[in-house]
């Protein structure tokens, strides 16, 4: 089967001789494989598989422990996430576990013949029946193995320490792994698991809950925020508090030694690329060059302007000449010159020429000369005006009746002109004065401005309000929070309604004469629903707000109207530059914090008991097995931790605090940490199984065909002699 990983095959094993045992430290987070009397492990990889296939070819490809993530690009890794063979440090998936084991063996050097080789394998303490099994026919069935011993990593580890004279023969091993931690007695070297202690918590826990942590502060970050990178995190910068409650004040208060606390994670950031403003050689170059452009525009439009003059003067000189010989055809031949020409009259010729003479005056700029004439008094213009009807004949009357028309149109017409004058005149003038106020204090007049557009927006919304619920909607609901269709009408409709009514009642009551007199028709005006709106006349308010609008957009350009705002009419965030802190991921209380559920599960939703408190629970067990209270307080003043959750600093100190308050006054206590806290268990293993008592140890495959399961279950292995 093909397997993607950066670690090299080893070449020497068919060296070894088969009476050499492998050893196997099968952790939950990672996986150690190497030969007996080796002081450290040839393969170490994560032990999870990931199965993926490849996006072209549809292979699967098998995944162990490490790998490239640049070359994940190349499959589909969606439905197939990196899985573990672990549940609570319990062998339970033993397909994941296969895997695990050939790809161990592969990178080990062995072929695909039988493996010859002796194997100690470990486990978690008290490990099911099933589970040993289980992994005892994989190993026996599948690989060929010719034994197989079973021994607990914990119990590996201690007495590997106790060789090296870190820790006495009795004593407590404190073993906090990656999904569980134990606490196991020691008496006179040899483990008693009727006394141990499990809580399901280890580092996985840690890990997830301060990768929750930094999401929720920083979710805008989330992709980065990857599993490994927040193990790094996590193993480079929490430690474990001495005084919870003490250190968690001490953030509260925000004191300048919380700040030394923190610490900062930097994301790759890059500065965005600042303008400069450009020099006065590019201004005089940009200048320059649209002068030649707008002069090359200029030419372009002449050059236009005197084709089409030339065209309309041919034109126009053609249509003469085509007058001129229309005078010398007799009068029978004219229909047919004419049909020559594309024309049906002369009077169509006449207009054409009129037309051609306007457009030539108007290409030659000639227009406002000829519109430029002298205003002629309305006396002169209109003379029968101001003469009685008495005076005049009936034609007079129909031309005074027209002159009137005329004059009263004409002077509409110049009254609106002037009026629009002067309204153009009133805008540049608030122009001018808004010009100079913003000149003067740029920021006082974008506040005014701002203040103008909330008020007119407040205004706008009351009049829709109104508008919709009615005037007196807010008096007449009662606290009912309903509005009737009355109060949603405005003056107008509510008159139409009336007489709608009022014309239905008055049909009713006998013949219908409803027409018969003029006035009953204009009641049709004041039905129409043109005249809604009638009584509001128009709204000042929102043009006002569209031109503030206009300017702010002008003089701000992160101003973003309120129509434009979205649905909750609230005004978005304003954008800004992101800077170097914003790509900083700043880790304060979260560094004690997380590792705290080591000895407060509760934290996480895990009702179990704490590191100090297992301890506890683990002596009182021994004290009422062996009914000594001495030999329990002997055990510790030998207190050794080991597995990598308890590599944070300040795990000594808290134990032994811990462990100091649920014990007798006096008791005598010593915590002790590992010469190696992650690969103990490991060394511990191989220097036993490098032993002459290991043999005595194992079991081989023809005691596990003949007395199957039930000589497993009485199994235990023995580490001192």
């Amino acid at each position: 089967m093909p397997f993607i990983s950066k670690i090299q095959r080893q070449t020497d094993y068919n060296l070894i001789p088969s009476s050499c045992p492998i050893v196997i430290d099968n952790g939950a987070s990672y996986f150690r494989i190497g030969w007996a009397g080796e002081s450290e492990p040839r393969i170490i990889f994560r032990n999870i598989v990931q199965r993926p296939r490849h996006k072209i070819t549809g292979e699967t490809i098998t995944i162990v422990g490490d790998h490239d993530p640049a070359l994940l690009r190349y499959f589909d890794c969606t439905r197939s996430g990196p899985r573990s063979a672990f549940d609570n440090d319990v062998v339970f998936q033993f397909e994941i576990m296969e895997y695990i084991l050939d790809f161990a063996f592969d990178r080990l050097g062995a072929d695909e013949s039988p493996i010859n080789h002796p194997i100690l394998i470990t486990e978690c303490p008290c490990n099911p029946v099933h589970s040993r099994s289980k992994m005892a026919e994989l190993l026996f069935e599948t690989y060929g193995v010719p034994s197989i011993a079973f021994g607990v990593a914990a119990a590996f580890s201690y007495t590997y320490n106790q060789k090296l004279g870190i820790c006495d023969r009795d004593g407590l091993a404190i073993c906090s792994g990656f999904t569980t931690s134990h606490v196991i007695p020691f008496i006179n070297g040899e483990p008693v698991y009727e006394v141990c202690c499990r809580t399901n918590v280890g580092g996985y826990h840690v890990t997830d809950y301060l990768k929750q942590l930094l999401s929720l502060k920083y979710p805008h970050h989330m992709l980065r925020l990857t599993w490994e990178k927040v193990e790094d995190l996590k193993m480079e910068h929490c430690y474990i508090a001495p005084d919870y409650a003490s250190e968690v004040r001490l953030f509260q208060k925000g004191t300048k030694e919380a700040e030394e606390k923190t610490r900062c994670w930097q994301l790759p950031w890059t500065p965005a690329p600042v303008e400069e403003p450009p020099s006065e050689e590019e201004i005089a170059r940009k200048a320059a060059l649209k002068e030649r452009q707008g002069q090359r525009l200029r030419e372009m439009a002449e050059a236009k302007k005197t084709s089409k003059i030339n065209e309309l003067e041919n034109e126009l000189k053609g249509l003469e000449f085509l007058i001129h010989q229309l005078k010398n055809v007799n009068g029978n031949d004219i229909p047919s010159f004419l049909a020559e020409t594309g024309y049906v009259s002369k009077q169509e010729i006449e207009s054409a020429i009129v037309k051609v003479t306007q457009s030539l005056r108007k290409a030659k700029g000639e227009q406002d000369e000829i519109e430029e004439k002298p205003d002629i008094p309305n006396t002169e213009k209109y003379t029968l005006t101001d003469v009685p009807d008495n005076m005049l004949t009936p034609e007079q009357v129909k031309e005074k009746k027209r002159q009137v028309f005329l004059k009263m149109t004409s002077e509409g017409r110049q009254k609106a002109k002037q009026k629009r004058l002067e309204e153009e005149l009133e805008r540049e003038r608030r122009n001018k004065e808004d010009e100079q106020r913003r000149l003067e204090n740029p920021e006082l007049y974008m506040e005014q401005l701002r203040v103008k557009y909330r008020d007119l927006c407040e205004k706008v919304d009351q009049r829709k309000r109104l508008k919709t619920n009615g005037n007196n909607g807010s008096e007449n609901n009662n606290g009912t929070g309903g509005v009737g269709r009355g109060e949603r009408l405005n003056a107008a409709q509510k008159e139409r309604m009336r007489l709608l009514t009022t014309a239905a009642f008055d049909r009713g009551k006998g013949e219908d004469t409803f027409g018969i007199k003029d006035e009953d028709w204009q009641l049709y005006k004041k039905m129409s629903k043109d005249n809604d709106d009638e009584d509001e006349g128009p709204n000042e308010d929102e043009a006002e707000l569209a031109r503030v609008a206009i300017k702010l957009r002008e003089i701000d350009p992160t101003f973003i109207p309120k129509s434009e705002a979205g649905p909750s009419g609230t005004e978005p965030p304003r954008l800004r530059p992101l800077t170097k802190e914003d790509f900083q991921i700043l880790i304060g209380v979260e560094r004690f914090r997380c590792p705290e559920i080591l000895f407060h599960p509760n934290l996480v939703g895990i009702e179990q008991a704490g590191l100090d408190e297992m301890a506890g629970i683990s002596l009182r067990r021994l004290r009422a097995k062996s009914q000594s209270l001495e030999e329990s307080k002997n055990l510790t003043n030998s207190v050794l931790i080991t597995g990598g959750s308890c590599l944070y600093p300040g795990m000594s100190e808290r134990l032994e605090a811990g462990i100091r308050m649920i014990r007798p006054c006096g008791t005598p206590i010593k915590i002790l940490r590992a010469s190696d806290c992650v690969l103990d268990a490991w060394r511990g293993a191989a220097s036993f199984a490098s032993t002459k008592h290991f043999p005595q140890q194992v079991f081989n495959r023809t005691d596990y065909y003949e007395k199957g399961e039930n000589w497993l279950r009485g199994y235990q292995f023995k580490y001192t002699y």
